[in-house]
């Protein structure tokens, strides 16, 4: 007996269907994978076996073969425990249904259960092009699944109950959709009302915030860097459906997805440790995987100790800076992941901290601040907007009882912000005013005779790069929204141009 089904497997974080055929013969009793399956689904007949005998259904002793269309892309996934298992019960008669009417994932247990699997969200994205009745997933990834709304979705426990249910037995409830805008509770998060002081640092990761832009922070120990990075997704504007869904797909993916969870809600926030790897920040392995950039993405990576991460793993950061995306290509395939994030940097002035601060004295050597500082190359600093000092705070800041802007009050500027960028990119696929092209500037950010002169004395004095040049205008183009102005002005372009400390070698 032969029976035909469908499955869904990944390539990167994108779907693609698997036709799953499973032959029931005459013949020494054998059980055979071929189309390329990998450890995981080579391991599956144990599982499979061990699955229909303990839900109380007789395996065959014969021979059975397995085949996992199409056959020159190799496999590595668990899900595909339920199908074989679904197919073999088909091909021996125990199902009345033609199976082949849903698409199935689920990883078995050796008792029957179903453990929730990697990547549902995106093979329940594609599935309707598939030519399926529905999807039956493990119930843990029931919400994610039913997300799309494409298609129903039908939560299962155990493979018992998916028989009971192709063979009209007992009836299962398609999960509902989720209600993905819900807003998520910010009892109990960090506000910006705690932070003291540093009104221009905070005024600096408005601007940020508001135009998706690039920052790093340069202070000495216990300024209040790593505080005020904390606080970011706090004020920044709550995910769009369509940013919401590509984030959801990347951490579904990755198995980081948490089960309650239909959908992210909120922006990420990524703090890596200094001691990642290349393939841990930028993504790869032999199985390739999202890394920290594309986890990040639609949110913020913030990286501490800017200048303590390996030079190598810095350096990778430019492609996805200047892109939005990562590609990894092996000798296999080429995959590319999504990653337009804000990244936001904390370091320190010079090795031991302290350069220009008041209170201490640098006890640094003119050569350990040269090497400090060539640890951050020039290519990278022109991909970073701003550029801001974060001084020691005064002991009255610190006790002062003055009350403090809340993360609420500045978002509320930074979605006006927003706003006004949504709106002046409606024909275009651009969601800030960081991710303008050169065309786009050309368009957008028009100066006049008085900022003109201001930039061309700013680029001769300093030596800008045409990078940074365009970037001082984005930043500009972003004070003017915030301001509620249609052109750029002088004091915007003033003020973006003091966001290029490094620029200005004041470090």
């Amino acid at each position: 007996m032969l029976a035909n089904l469908y499955s869904g497997a990944l390539i990167g974080i994108d779907a693609y269907r698997v036709e799953v055929e499973v032959d029931v013969s005459q013949g020494m009793p054998q059980f055979a994978t071929v189309g390329l399956p990998e450890g995981a689904v080579r391991e599956s007949k144990d599982r499979v076996k061990s699955a229909i005998k303990n839900s109380g259904y007789q395996f065959p002793v014969r021979r059975i073969t397995v085949n996992l269309a199409p056959a020159d892309i190799r496999k590595d996934a668990a899900s595909l425990d339920l199908p074989v298992a679904v197919g073999i019960l088909q091909a021996t008669g125990v199902l009345k249904e033609n199976a082949k009417r849903y698409l199935y994932m689920g990883e078995l247990s050796l008792d029957g259960r179903i453990k929730p699997v990697r990547g549902a969200l995106a093979v329940a994205c594609e599935a309707h092009k598939w030519e399926v009745d529905g999807i039956i997933l493990p119930q843990e990834n029931a919400a994610e699944g039913a997300v799309v709304d494409n298609l129903p979705v039908y939560p299962v426990r155990d493979l018992a109950e998916v028989v009971g249910f192709l063979n009209g037995e007992h009836q299962i409830k398609p999960e509902p959709v989720p209600s993905m805008l819900a807003p998520e509770t910010e009892k109990g998060m960090a506000d910006f009302s705690e932070v003291r002081g540093q009104q221009h640092v905070k005024r600096a990761l408005e601007v940020a915030a508001a135009g998706g832009h690039n920052m790093l922070m340069v202070g000495p120990p216990g300024s209040g860097k790593t505080m005020l990075a904390r606080r970011i997704p706090t004020i920044l504007p709550p995910l769009e459906f369509s940013e919401a869904l590509e984030t959801t797909k990347i951490h579904s993916v990755s198995g980081l997805l948490a089960r309650r969870d239909a959908l992210v809600k909120v922006r990420p926030f990524r703090s890596p440790h200094h001691s990642i790897s290349d393939a841990g920040m930028i993504g790869g392995g032999s199985i390739p995987r999202p890394g920290e950039t594309s986890l990040a993405h639609c949110g913020v990576l913030f990286l501490d100790e800017l200048t303590e991460f390996k030079k190598n793993v810095l350096e990778m950061l430019r492609q996805p800076l200047e892109d939005g995306k990562v590609v990894i290509s092996r000798a296999s395939m080429s995959l590319t992941y999504p990653a337009s994030f804000m990244l936001v940097a904390a370091m320190n002035p010079c090795p031991c901290g302290y350069l220009g601060d008041s209170q201490h004295q640098c006890t640094c050597t003119a050569a350990n601040l040269e090497r400090y500082r060539n640890r951050l190359s020039g290519p990278l600093l022109d991909r970073i907007d701003l550029h801001v000092e974060v001084p020691r705070i005064p002991y009255q800041q610190l006790s002062g009882k003055d009350t403090q802007e809340s993360s609420a009050t500045v978002r509320a500027r930074v979605e006006a912000a927003r706003q006004i960028q949504q709106q002046r990119f409606t024909t275009l696929k651009l969601h800030s005013n960081s991710q303008m092209e050169a065309r786009h500037i050309r368009k957008f950010c028009a100066i006049d005779s008085e900022g003109d002169k201001l930039l061309a004395l700013v680029t001769e004095r300093l030596g800008l790069s045409a990078r940074s040049y365009a970037r001082i205008l984005k930043v500009a183009r972003t004070i003017a929204d915030l301001a509620g102005e249609d052109n750029i002005r002088q004091p915007h372009l003033a003020e973006a141009v003091q966001y290029r400390a490094f620029d200005r070698k004041v470090f």
